[in-house]
């Protein structure tokens, strides 16, 4: 099998950023630039097909690599990811001790501020535990995605309406679809700590935009979760605005939510 990753870029110069994600096998990488093109860079196990875009929006990004993308094992990747030496071998590891697994989320390392999961052992992915992991740490069976006909939500993620949430919905989606995720312990690379492109602080557009998204996950859970969501995190959420006008927020997203 071969592994292909799948890179989402913003205004990137594409043979330095290969360079310095140490890409060295196949991939796609997305480049929304403000203009139309298409390159190739040469890489020592294949070769990076450059798509120039542009369009902005992380989902928007994601797809196009998906619809170009031709590898057995896709690996889902940012421009702030260094990959290690031997990811290939690792992803390939694991989805030969996990021979049934249609994706498997693994390991990279982040900084502790920002680290929302850190896979201790392999267990199987549910609708319980799927809504910490990030697109980077997504690998996935090409057919298996195609099979089920899933893909990201543009309404959601940088550069789209709507702050973030595209990797939890795309996760939701996938289990929908009845395809099998494991949580695999290998670590495949590392971020670089940078300004976030869509975390601005605890305003009102980030609990108005959390409303729209709890919306889309959880249906008429949306409410009673919500209002869990503001009360477990509400002393470093709800320091500027207080917890029943950041409720009263995430209540207007959930009605815009119904009206998309």
């Amino acid at each position: 099998m071969k592994v292909e990753v799948l890179a989402s870029a913003v205004e990137q110069d594409a043979a330095e950023l290969v360079a310095k994600m140490n890409i060295h096998t196949d991939a796609v990488l997305v480049d929304q630039c403000g203009r139309y093109g298409y390159e190739e860079v040469s890489v020592p196990d294949g070769k990076v097909k450059c798509f120039f875009l542009c369009e902005r929006g992380v989902g928007l990004s994601r797809n196009t690599a998906l619809l170009h993308a031709q590898g057995d094992i896709c690996l889902f990747c940012d421009e702030d990811i260094v990959l290690t030496d031997d990811y290939d071998k690792q992803i390939l590891r694991a989805y030969e001790e996990l021979p049934d697994a249609d994706m498997i989320l693994v390991n990279v390392k982040v900084a502790p501020a920002r680290r929302t999961y850190w896979n201790e052992e392999i267990h199987q992915i549910s609708y319980r535990n799927y809504g910490r992991y990030p697109a980077y740490s997504i690998t996935a069976r090409l057919d298996a995605l195609r099979r089920a006909n899933v893909h990201y939500s543009v309404l959601f993620g940088g550069g789209a309406k709507y702050s973030n949430g595209e990797d939890s919905l795309f996760l939701r989606d996938c289990l929908k679809a009845g395809l099998k995720i494991y949580a695999h312990t290998v670590c495949i690379g590392e971020e670089i700590e940078r300004e976030s492109t869509w975390f601005s602080g605890y305003h009102e557009k980030f609990f108005k935009d959390r409303g729209v998204l709890y919306h889309f996950l959880y249906g008429r859970m949306a409410l009673l979760l919500s209002f869990r969501f503001l009360w477990v995190h509400r002393r470093q959420m709800c320091r500027k605005i207080p917890l029943p006008k950041a409720f009263a927020l995430m209540r207007a997203g959930i009605r815009e939510g119904k009206g998309q």
